[in-house]
């Protein structure tokens, strides 16, 4: 049982000021202190003593009770460990005119804060905070100057309270100045009156931390907020972790009672439980449609997602070409690149030409890019119009070919294969952070979209993206369905290959493996559940290193040093990993290959993020979409500057990504990542000259067919498995999951 926040406020203490930071670390407010003592509720070693713990970085000069017990350090004696630290206000004039001219209080510099405690003395703070006009008294301070003084001073004060009342629920320091952050003065207030609201609005919080903080305050278990709380969280993470639309009142049930734990069947009978929900659907909070249970964005999304679809469907091609002037112009197009297109790439490229929206599919080596290049060489030709983007550049017009894909390196690899422009999805479309610059009202310009690696595109980013389609404009997604599904919600790609309406060509011949890929024959191998008997013999572009669980580590760390011995940069090889914890997880691997490959030096800086250290010359992975500079999750680059001294509000380390140079805060070092490994969603889209892939038992919830085969498919030239041929085997056995819920096929197929 977790001591309340009087009980805190009744042991053992120490008040004083902080004269030396020895240690501080931001990310979890842990840090070791050097404080002059000036009270205590014991006798003291000595004046000044060393205080440790997790708190918000102190001020200078600003007196601060600890509250906690002392603690002997076999290395370095006797410290105070502090519980919980709370910042007293000043009272003297001089602290006070100190607090009063601080970085607090813009527009108030020492001066005035000398008037303000000349005339109001040492309760100057009481004073003001309860009846800010006294401050009109003194010349040169106006009535909107006081309000804004009176202002600052009571955020601040409720900051603090604010801070205090969070600590005695369990929460650091860094999540609660983010709370603190969002609701400001009114977080207790908030808090108090709802504390579930938490989930929502703060990233890190789920529903039992939120959960505990609503008991700990008080509120009844059969309370109607706690269950509305877990059916919201329930849908919400239907979609997250399931990749669901929607959820059924079954699915819905099982995940709440989950939630509630094993009294929630008895506290909530089924007529409550309807009444909550109806109560939920009524505030718009959840949509329902039939059985069908749905967070309101997703429902509108999968919702304009159909109805776009069926627009395009339904849309007359502009131009009407003879089939002998098709033929004509994929004649002189195989003459110009060199290439004779076989029975199934000419059907693509007519079938291309004259819908208004297709969808092209196949595995790796049927010749997709050699087809979307030849749909845009076409194209240019029966429209007479020039692919080069220069032209378009002078004449300040826009590409009229625009190709784009999910992240930023399917992006880059469309542009080298097709030595035309490529963009993520995020850029055509203009993300700010919190908004698309393009979309219905402003839609995108011009003629031909064509969207790559469409497996990885969800319900939500799939709509925004249509949305911004003009009247007019043709649309070509081309993907491999037996790829990982989308992160996200929904499986756009698969139910759209569902309906019968929409075009589409299935490469399947290989060409590849006329050139001796074996890599592309075990991936044939695999999408048919087939593990090829060759697995283990050495092949000209792969191996498979028979090992155990102790042995993978070292195998992949000797793998990686060999081929950069060889001549490989550390950017052409990539190790691929199912799982981030563990022994052979996906951290481990970072800290033992930049242990060899970029090791501590004293000479070389480096900075420590939680259990990461960034050191030069690392390789890092960009996590999420950064809208301030045009970098995109999954995107890879190199730790090019180190400021270890930067202030809080100034860039402490920069990246070198293709072509820019990114700076990163502090507080934005979450955004990235070590990268000589990562998971197989995070390379999905993504071709490595060299992958290494261990493949093994302990990987086994994760180890499924599409896992598998978009892992090996990452190598562009050489593959590297290691681990146990047998997990390999189960793995194969084993299709997707849980089948996702969505109405997307239905809902286009279906009369409005």
């Amino acid at each position: 049982m977790k001591p309340s926040q009087m009980e805190l406020f009744q042991t053992s203490y120490v008040k004083g000021s902080f004269i030396q930071e020895i240690f501080y670390n931001e990310e979890n407010g842990y840090g070791v202190f050097l404080m002059r003592a000036t009270e205590a509720s014991e006798e003291l070693p000595q004046e000044e003593i060393t205080v440790v713990g997790n708190m918000l970085r102190p001020h200078e000069d600003e007196i601060y009770t600890c509250y906690g017990e002392w603690r002997e350090h076999p290395k370095f004696g006797r410290q105070y460990y502090a519980r919980q630290v709370k910042k007293e206000f000043p009272r003297t004039k001089e602290a006070i005119v100190r607090y009063l001219s601080s970085e607090i209080f813009t527009g108030v510099g020492k001066k005035t804060a000398e008037k303000i405690v000349e005339h109001l003395g040492e309760k100057a703070l009481d004073q003001i905070a309860a009846n800010p006009e006294v401050l009109t008294e003194i010349r040169g301070i106006s009535p909107a100057k006081a309000r804004t003084i009176a202002e600052h001073l009571q955020e601040n004060q409720a900051l603090e309270e604010a801070l205090v009342y969070l600590y005695q629920f369990g929460i650091g320091p860094a999540l609660a100045l983010k709370i603190v952050q969002t609701y400001k003065h009114r977080t207790i207030e908030l808090l108090k009156d709802n504390p579930y609201r938490l989930i929502d609005d703060i990233e890190g919080i789920g529903f039992r931390r939120a959960d505990e903080i609503a008991r700990e305050q008080g509120l009844p278990e059969d309370a109607p907020e706690r269950f509305q709380a877990a059916v919201l969280y329930a849908v919400k993470e239907a979609s997250v972790s399931k990749g669901h639309v929607y959820v059924t009142w079954d699915q819905l049930n099982q995940e709440v009672n989950l939630l509630l734990g094993g009294a929630g069947v008895e506290l909530f009978s089924e007529s409550a439980r309807e009444k909550y929900v109806e109560m939920l659907i009524d505030d718009e909070r959840i949509i329902l449609e039939d059985d069908r249970y749905y967070l309101p964005s997703l429902y509108y999304a999968e919702y304009g997602l159909a109805m776009r679809i069926k627009q395009l469907l339904e849309q007359e091609s502009e131009t009407d070409y003879p089939v002998s002037e098709l033929y004509r112009a994929i004649g002189e197009i195989e003459e110009e690149l060199g290439v004779t297109y076989a029975e199934k790439q000419r059907d693509a490229l007519l079938t291309a030409l004259s819908s208004p929206f297709m969808i092209l599919t196949g595995g790796p080596g049927t010749g997709k890019t050699t087809v979307i290049q030849g749909i845009c060489r076409l194209f240019a030709k029966l429209r007479e119009i020039s692919l080069d983007p220069d032209h378009y550049e002078a004449a300040e017009q826009p590409y009229p070919i625009r190709l784009v894909a999910p992240t930023g390196r399917a992006a880059k690899r469309m542009s080298e294969t097709t030595g035309l422009p490529a963009m993520t999805i995020h850029r055509l479309l203009g993300w700010k952070g919190d908004f698309f610059e393009h979309g219905a009202e402003s839609p995108i310009e011009g003629d031909l979209l064509i969207v790559d690696e469409v497996s990885m595109l969800d319900t939500w980013l799939a709509n925004q993206l249509f949305r911004a389609v003009p009247q007019g404009m043709q649309v070509i997604m081309v993907g491999d369905q037996d790829q990982l599904p989308s992160v996200g919600p929904g499986q756009v790609l698969h139910h759209l290959l569902q309906v019968d309406k929409i075009p589409r060509v299935e490469l399947t011949e290989i060409f590849r493996q006329a050139e001796g890929s074996s890599i592309i024959r075990l991936a044939h191998a695999m999408k048919r559940g087939e593990v090829p008997g060759d697995l283990l013999i050495p092949q000209p572009d792969r191996r498979f290193f028979p090992c155990k669980k102790e042995q993978a580590l070292p195998i992949i760390v000797k793998t990686v040093t060999n081929a950069m011995k060889k001549g490989y940069t550390i950017f052409d090889i990539q190790v691929l990993a199912p799982i981030y914890k563990g022994p052979v997880g996906i951290d481990r691997i970072n800290r033992e290959i930049q242990a060899v490959v970029n090791p501590k030096d004293e000479n070389k800086k480096e900075l420590t993020w939680g259990d990461s250290v960034f050191r030069l010359g690392d390789k890092v992975l960009q996590l999420v979409n950064h809208p301030e500079h045009p970098v995109y999750n999954g995107d890879m680059g190199k730790v090019i500057a180190i400021e270890e001294n930067a202030s809080p509000d100034q860039p402490v380390l920069w990246v070198a990504y293709e072509r820019l140079e990114v700076p990163y805060k502090k507080s934005q070092l979450g955004q990235i990542a070590l990268a000589y490994a990562c998971s197989v969603h995070k390379a999905q889209g993504s071709e490595f000259p060299i992958v290494v892939f261990p493949v093994l038992h302990t990987y086994r919830r994760m180890l499924e067919r599409n896992l598998l085969y978009t892992g090996i498919t990452r190598s562009k030239s050489y593959l590297i498995m290691c681990g146990e041929k047998e997990a390999f085997a189960d793995g194969l056995k084993r299709q997707s999951g849980e089948k996702r819920n969505s109405r997307l096929k239905d809902l286009i197929e279906e009369e409005w």
